[in-house]
Parts: structure tokens; sequence; C-alpha cells
């Protein structure tokens, strides 16, 4: 089989926009780096359920924003509309085909964002809402917003800010307005950066960029709050260097939780039990590339694509279905400056 990744990047080096490589599940191999679409840094990217219309973060003449693409018949996408403002492009979008909105979420303005999806992909903004607030790290200084997507339910749009150490729950009107509902405010200095829900939708994992590490949350779909579980770490206690938490991704069965870490440049691996609440750290592998800023799984999740961005490579692991484990198969494939990894 082989199956199709999108690849969003920086353009500050070598890249000129989105990429597509091929995964070839029976070679084993990643190949066919092709440039679909030329995009100044589409650092982070979402895709329409059928991948018929690409969203792209985008700088567009120096003003940041969302830009919207269609695939013609060749592959290729064409650019629908940008939305832009004065400032930097967000850093996430969530994607929500039922209700035909995007969620995004600006690190430098610390805001979140709604863009109404038309039919044929042009984007309207509807709405946005600002954080206030700060923390005890010298990265706190100001609210940073940093991931804003769906809960499994599609109760809630669920915001992770890295600048005031707080996750907070909003409803979404049918006009895409938000209202916040709840908040969830993590120990001084961890940094919320992603989150990702077991599949049982019941328990969340947040990753702490500044704290390096994962803390277990429990969901209550009825009030969007959550409550804190469990906290563990993803580097080694005798590890004293720079280290940034990155990634985060569950397998689909819900038995594993994945998540890579930016300066010890690893692949930190846990076994989940208890219904999704315990966490226990099963292993820890080299990424094989300098700052592995996003990975995933693949659909048959027999393979995890980890992307570099320093290094300009991506690295290929098989994955084993009953252990969760990762075998390093292919590394030093070329992808330039690549910090999104999309199926």
């Amino acid at each position: 089989m082989k199956e199709t990744l999108f690849l969003g990047t920086y353009t500050k080096r070598e890249s000129e926009g989105v990429y597509t490589i091929t995964l070839d599940t029976e070679k084993k191999q990643l190949n066919n780096l092709t440039l679909i679409a030329k995009v100044d840094s589409p650092t982070y990217l979402g895709l329409s359920k059928n991948q018929d219309f690409l969203y792209a973060v985008a700088k567009v003449d120096g003003d940041g924003g969302m830009s919207s693409y269609k695939k013609d018949a060749s592959g290729t996408y064409q650019l629908v509309n940008s939305v832009t403002a004065a400032g930097a492009p967000p850093c996430y979008v969530g994607v929500d085909d039922a209700r035909g909105f995007l969620y995004t979420a600006n690190y430098h303005k610390g805001e979140i964002g709604v863009l109404k999806v038309a039919e044929d992909g042009t984007l309207t903004l509807v709405d946005t809402v600002a954080h206030t607030g700060s923390s005890v790290h010298e990265n706190q200084t100001s609210p940073h917003a940093h991931y804003s997507d769906l809960t499994p339910d599609h109760n809630y749009v669920v915001a992770c800010d890295l600048g005031t150490d707080s996750v907070y729950s909003y409803s979404v009107s049918a006009e895409g307005k938000l209202t916040e509902v709840s908040r969830y405010n993590a120990a001084p200095g961890t940094g919320p950066r992603h989150l990702v829900f077991n599949p049982n939708g019941k328990i969340a994992y947040l990753f702490g960029e500044l704290s390096s590490v994962v803390i277990v949350l429990g969901y209550d779909a009825t009030t969007g709050a959550f409550t804190e579980i469990q906290t563990i770490s993803t580097i080694p206690n005798d590890f004293t260097d720079f280290n940034g938490g990155a990634a985060i991704r569950v397998s689909s069965d819900g038995k594993f939780l994945y998540a890579s870490n930016r300066g010890h440049d690893s692949i930190v691996v846990y076994s989940i039990s208890n219904e999704g609440k315990t966490l226990e750290q099963i292993q820890l592998i080299a990424s094989e590339g300098q700052i592995p800023r996003d990975f995933n799984l693949d659909s048959t999740e027999d393979f995890v694509i980890v992307a570099h961005q320093d290094s300009d490579n991506l690295t290929l692991f098989s994955r084993d279905r009953e252990t969760g484990l990762l075998n390093m198969i292919q590394k030093d494939v070329y992808a330039p400056e690549c910090v999104c990894v999309l199926r």
C-alpha cells in the first residue's frame, strides 16, 4: 500500500512550501517528496475530510493568517483565498468539517480564531478570543495559544495556552462564536502545548512544552472540565540540557501514547492502562535527527514518521501494534524545515 503524507514547513532556508511524501508500506520506505503548494512558512496544516481542501498557516505579504487551497486534477493545490492580519500567523489549525469551521491558535498574539469555510473553500474570520495572563517561566510573560481543536464529542473547542499555563474549554455557537465554559490551570511553568484524547473520549493527555511532562486529565463531557490524574516526565531525570516538548499522539486502540522531545531529540513511548488513566514509560528512542517538532502514525499504525526541523530529515520507524515499541528502519529522508506531518 502507498499512502500520501502532507508536510508543513518553515521556508527560511530551503523549503518552498507544502510538500507531500509517499509511504510505501510494502517496501517500508518514504520517497517521492513533491512540492504541492508554494506558501510562505506553512508551519501547520489541516485537511478537509475528503482531502479536496488543504488549509495552511501562512504568511502573505508580511501579514499572518490562514490560506485555503483546492486540489486540482493534477493533485496540486491551488489557492482559494487567504485571511490575514498584521502580525504573526497562527501555529495550529483544527478542522471542524461538520460545522464548516477552522479553529486556529496564535502563539505570538495569544489568540484563538474561528474561520468559516464556504462550500468552495473560501475562508471568512467569524470570531477571535484573546487570552490574558502570564506565568513563571521566561517564555510566559504573555499568553501564547498553541492548540485549538474539538473534543471527540464535538461539544467543545479546547485551547492550550503555553503562556498562561491554562487549558480553556469553549462552547461553539452555530455562527462560530466561542464562549468559555471551563478552565484547567496546570502547575506554574508547565507550558501547555498540545493535547490528545484517548479514543474512549473520557481521558486526555496534555504535553507541557516547558516542563517536559505529560499530564493525564479526566474529561467531563457535560461541563467541558478537565481534572488532573497523573503527571509523568518525557525525559530522563539526569538530563539537564535544553528540552522542549513537541508533538503527542495516541494509538487508535488506546493502548499506547507517543511524544517527541526537542533537545533530547527522542520519542518516548508509554503503555496506557486503567481505562486510559495510567501511563508507564516503556521506551525512549533516539529520533535520529535534530528537533523532532512533529510526527504521526500512518493509517495502518504500523509506522511512525518523525519530522526534524533543524536537520531537514524524516525518520521512519516501524511500530509493533502489540507492544507499541518502535524500531528505526529509515532515516536521512530529505524534507526541508519540516514541522508538521499530516495524513
